[in-house]
């Protein structure tokens, strides 16, 4: 009997859009962003909670959770995230304004934290933190049923010593693990989107079309975009207990586990989806027989 699981690409269900999108302040990014439908508005920097952004994402049937909810914390961001992808609610859209925000807030507290302990700061070594937390929300937003915005600052890209354009100031490889990432621009009243990434046939790699919610929906899909999400299922108690014995009994090495957790995106079995979680018994029956 084959092992092949593989199926017809036309059964597939199409993807929400996952995409990153930066520019200079100003230019319209989070204005544009709040026309989406059903908006969870995750305001890492505050300014948002004036009454015309309020207003409009009141109008959509959106909710608000800023700093001084914990937004500036990526432990709080992730537990968000999954909160939206495992219960039912009418949300169809998530947004956190901007990445950049706490992306380089986590540096700062992880940089803080490696001088007061007088430990060694060799360079890149403060991203770390900054950096699994990004991977752990990657992995879920990737896996969740929702329109998925992240909005970023913009700063200078350069090259060999020369300023080359401009890029998102956030994870480097951030633009890689998503759909799309978008350059967002102002001329006079006019707003544009520059595509700058993509794995999409409806947006190629240079183009520009006007940035505001009824010209994307329109190049990606409407359709996808407002329809009702699904929810993920949680790993049962029973498949928890299971592999915790299981994986006890193999006494397999804690760096394999912490592998499983990483490409999850979970820092622990209960956090694992019914799908994973199976698999990861398989692995442990086929390591009994």
């Amino acid at each position: 009997m084959s092992k092949l699981i593989a199926k017809d690409p036309k059964t597939a269900k199409p993807s929400k859009p996952k995409i990153l999108i930066f520019g200079k302040p100003g230019v319209g990014k989070t204005w544009a962003s709040l026309d989406f439908p059903s908006v969870y508005y995750i305001d890492t920097e505050g300014g948002a909670n004036l009454d015309h952004y309020t207003e409009k994402l009141k109008a959509s049937g959106g909710m608000y959770l800023g700093p001084e909810d914990g937004a500036l914390d990526f432990d709080v961001i992730i537990q968000q995230i999954q909160a939206l992808a495992t219960e039912k609610h009418h949300f169809k859209t998530l947004i956190i304004d901007s990445l950049s925000k706490v992306f380089n807030a986590a540096i700062c507290s992880e940089n803080e934290r490696l001088i007061s302990q007088k430990k060694k700061t060799d360079f890149g070594v403060d991203r770390k933190p900054a950096v699994g937390a990004l991977r752990r929300i990657v992995a879920w937003i990737l896996k969740m049923d929702m329109n998925v915005i992240f909005v970023a600052h913009e700063k200078a890209l350069w090259l060999n010593g020369e300023q080359a354009g401009s890029t998102f100031d956030c994870w480097d490889k951030l633009e890689y693990e998503l759909h799309l990432c978008l350059h967002i621009e102002k001329f006079a009243k006019r707003r544009t989107a520059t595509v700058k990434k993509s794995r999409l046939q409806e947006f190629e790699a240079g183009e520009s079309f006007p940035w505001s919610y009824q010209d994307f929906a329109g190049k990606y899909g409407e359709d996808v975009i407002n329809a009702e999400g699904s929810r993920i299922e949680l790993a049962s108690a029973e498949q928890v207990a299971e592999v915790e014995k299981k994986t006890a009994m193999l006494k397999v090495e804690p760096e394999l586990i912490q592998k499983w957790f990483t490409k999850a995106g979970v820092e622990k079995f209960a956090e694992m989806d019914t799908t994973t979680i199976e698999k990861v018994i398989k692995y442990l029956n086929k390591q009994i027989a």
